[in-house]
């Protein structure tokens, strides 16, 4: 049950030139685009092991981005596409960086009022960087996802994070009945998200420590996760739409709460 997916044999040296291909390698994992590099950049968490910056974008970033210690390579088009993915909008900027150190479910929600978000196999690394980046807009404590059926974090997952990634802990847990068990040990109510339930999320009693649970994109949430939940919500959507992206869905859902726990 640990954070960040790491693959076997990561060594903290400088990969070579063609490595990676902007997903999870044995040397680190490449990030691309201005807001996830800089929010790695500043995290002291994250180790940095080579940074490229395109001519263009090296003149306009701020002096005080790139830390002394580590420079940078100056790359052009050929560089960037021998390390990242076809077609990756990287801004002129792209990093090789360490996996985040482990989190665990236990090591967070000590406040008296949290929201967590748990994830029951949602497959589409675009859909959790968004929830990501939605988590910390509305200061939720982290975001837990299966270790099976999810994907690993990758440039294109922080790309769409857009930094929040570097900020909300996204822990990953092999069995997601035990973890929402642990969870309602520790004084929270896991809250399932389907569009069939009667009331909606607005208009629940709710405890001050929530842990909102969302359903794959396809599928919604398995019969066993259903039935761990402490009780059903929906959002009050117009009845000309069936369903709601899970990312947009999840928006709406920890803006909700974090208006109504405050």
């Amino acid at each position: 049950m640990s954070a960040h997916k790491k693959k076997p044999g990561l060594k903290e040296n400088i990969p070579p030139h063609g490595k990676a291909a902007g997903k999870n390698s044995q040397n680190g994992i490449w990030l691309y685009g201005y807001h996830a590099v800089n929010a790695a950049l500043k995290n002291p968490r994250r180790k940095i092991f080579r940074l490229l910056l395109s001519k263009e974008t090296a003149q306009e970033l701020p002096p005080d981005l790139i830390p002394a210690q580590i420079g940078y390579e100056s790359a052009g088009r050929a560089e960037f596409e021998q390390v990242l993915p076809k077609g990756a909008v990287h801004q002129g900027i792209a990093a090789c960086v360490s996996p985040l150190p482990d989190v665990y479910e236990t090591d967070i929600g000590s406040k008296d009022t949290s929201v967590i978000v748990i994830l029951d196999q949602v497959t589409d690394p675009h859909n959790i960087g968004a929830i990501l980046r939605s988590a910390a807009a509305f200061d939720a404590d982290a975001v837990i996802t299966t270790q099976k059926n999810a994907p690993e974090v990758t440039g294109a997952m922080a790309k769409s994070a857009s930094g929040a990634l570097e900020l909300v802990p996204l822990i990953f847990v092999s069995n997601l009945a035990r973890t929402m068990q642990t969870l309602k040990d520790r004084g929270y109510w896991c809250v399932g998200m389907d569009g069939s339930a009667k009331e909606t999320l607005r208009d629940a009693a709710l405890p001050r420590k929530v842990a909102l649970v969302m359903g794959s994109e396809g599928y919604g949430l398995r019969r066993l996760t259903a039935q761990n939940c402490d009780f059903m919500v929906r959002l009050p959507i117009s009845k000309q739409v069936e369903s709601l992206n899970v990312s947009n869905a999840a928006a709406i859902a920890l803006y909700d709460l974090k208006y109504k726990l405050r």
